[in-house]
């Protein structure tokens, strides 16, 4: 795990700066208090990072529940009565991973997936503009289109016009341009750019930017426009900023309502953010989703029990460490170490980062999540594909994360049907003649999405030292998303040391490079194999 330190440290560097403004921007649109939002980052990198069985997820409190906490908190009357219910739906969580909900999170297509996270990352873009050129509100930190002031996130952007700061613009465009110049041109020069990552770069040079223009008149930058972290001023005032359960607030059904919400808001979210992450993950890795939803609901009971926010695995935070280079979990246990670190040690020098610079920092990852190149793809790989991913990323944009992926899901669904009639299925038949150690599958005539479970389960439990004999030779119909996972297995599969004879009616192939080069996937969406 240490022999990546070289790539996790840096990441969590990144991590770390993204993960600070959104902690604290979650909370004030939640209506808690700002340090809530830390103690959340904290348990979510230290506690979730070290129990969670993923190498890339980064967990901390989430935009989607800032509606649900903001409504609990007075309806339940206090945020003492609303930790009783995040330690309960901690709870109710545990319930969840020990009777293996988590296979839930198979059964979303990979087109709906994929409009996730581009959906996010319009999502991060339109939210950050107005932060970037100094026009700075709450609503900058969720992801739902309307917005508490009545406004909506396009509303906003017309707003910012008339509200532009001039030093914060300022130094927001040069933190822009320098991250990418340091990720398209230096880095490619120097090992050296790539451990001294830009992100790090440009918040010491947003310091030392408040620093030189404090109280110059126009470039000046102060208030709104910074980072904002409580300030203790001894021991006791840093003691006094953690919140503790009411649990006399129990017995109160709505308690249980608000509980029973967060753990299936919080899984949910938690479980797409894990097939999100783990689509993107250059390494292919796959995570172990029911002990994600042991270590999310260990963590919401910590986080409860001193004052911290809901916690779920988190996208933005997930792709920032992905982005950055990060290898194992030590990279999201070390930004929560960060955080821990910073919040006790240098409260006042975080307060001189400009909101602006973090923007900045955010709409590279935001437009990593949501490149053009991506549409142009999901367009060519045909309407089965498409339609689900543009209703996903149109259904995220204009409401908000959960009615775009339900709706991504419907229009997904009905893809499906109108192309299957029948269910489909997959054999497994072990043969172990010959004192070898043989398995052949089997494909049946109709294999889609909902089939992705069972084969992934399936091929994760090959042992080493295997001959795989992969039969699709009665297959009439294979889904892409099917050929997604076997295209990830065959990476994984030279790893564990197991050798692939694919059969099909266009022939035999031993240990394939590509299925989707075999099944020649181009401009199609699935491929006909009749």
């Amino acid at each position: 795990m240490f022999k990546n330190l070289k790539s996790d440290l840096p990441a969590s560097v990144v991590v770390f700066f993204v993960a600070l403004p959104l902690c604290l921007g979650i909370a004030l649109a939640s209506g808690a208090p700002l340090f809530s939002g830390l103690i959340a980052g904290i348990i979510g990198g230290i506690v979730v990072g070290a129990l969670s069985g993923s190498k890339i997820g980064v967990s901390g409190p989430a935009a989607g529940l800032a509606a649900i906490v903001l409504t609990a908190i007075g309806t339940l009357g206090g945020y003492e009565n609303f930790l009783v219910a995040v330690v309960l739906g901690g709870v109710i969580q545990l319930i969840f991973g020990v009777l293996k909900a988590g296979i839930i999170g198979y059964y979303f297509p990979s087109s709906v997936i994929k409009g996730m996270l581009t959906g996010i990352g319009i999502i991060i873009i339109l939210k950050q503009i107005p932060n970037f050129f100094g026009y700075d509100e709450a609503s900058a930190w969720d992801l739902e289109f309307f917005e508490i002031d009545g406004g909506n996130t396009f509303s906003e952007l017309f707003t910012m016009l008339s509200n532009i700061h001039p030093g914060a613009a300022l130094i927001g465009i040069i933190s822009l341009l320098l991250l990418i110049l340091w990720d398209k041109v230096l880095s490619k020069k120097s090992k050296v750019f790539e451990v001294i990552q830009g992100p790090f770069v440009v918040v010491v040079l947003g310091i030392l930017f408040f620093t030189f223009t404090q109280g110059s008149g126009v470039l000046s930058i102060g208030g709104a426009h910074m980072v904002s972290v409580p300030i203790p001023e001894d021991l006791n005032s840093f003691i006094g900023q953690f919140s503790f359960p009411n649990f006399s607030a129990i017995a109160n059904p709505e308690v249980w309502v608000v509980a029973f919400t967060i753990a299936l808001v919080a899984s949910l979210e938690t479980l797409l953010c894990v097939e999100a992450s783990d689509k993107i993950d250059p390494d292919k890795n796959v995570t172990p989703t029911n002990r994600e939803l042991l270590a999310q609901g260990t963590g919401n009971i910590i986080s409860g029990l001193i004052g911290g926010l809901p916690i779920t695995q988190v996208i933005v935070r997930s792709s920032a460490n992905i982005q950055s280079g990060g290898k194992t979990k030590m990279s999201a246990i070390f930004h929560g170490l960060l955080l821990l670190i910073s919040v006790i040690l240098i409260p006042t020098l975080l307060n001189k980062i400009p909101l602006s610079v973090l923007a900045a920092i955010l709409l590279i990852v935001g437009y990593k999540l949501a490149k053009p190149s991506l549409f142009k793809k999901m367009y060519g790989l045909g309407w089965k594909q498409s339609i689900p991913f543009f209703a996903t990323v149109i259904g995220i944009v204009f409401t908000d994360l959960l009615v775009g992926i339900g709706l991504g899901l419907a229009v997904g669904i009905v893809v499906i049907l109108l192309k299957s009639y029948q269910n489909s299925h997959f054999l497994h038949i072990e043969d172990n003649s010959n004192g070898k150690h043989k398995i052949k599958m089997a494909l049946a005539e109709e294999v889609t999405f909902f089939n992705k479970g069972a084969i992934l389960k399936e091929l994760d439990s090959l042992p080493r030292d295997t001959y795989l004999e992969f039969d699709v030779t009665k297959t009439r119909y294979l889904d892409y998303d099917i050929i997604e996972i076997l295209e990830d297995f065959a990476f994984k599969a030279r790893e564990r040391n197991i050798d692939i004879k694919l059969i099909s009616k266009r022939g035999i192939v031993e240990n394939p490079e590509s299925f989707i080069e075999f099944f020649q996937l181009r401009p199609k969406s699935n491929i006909s194999l009749s």
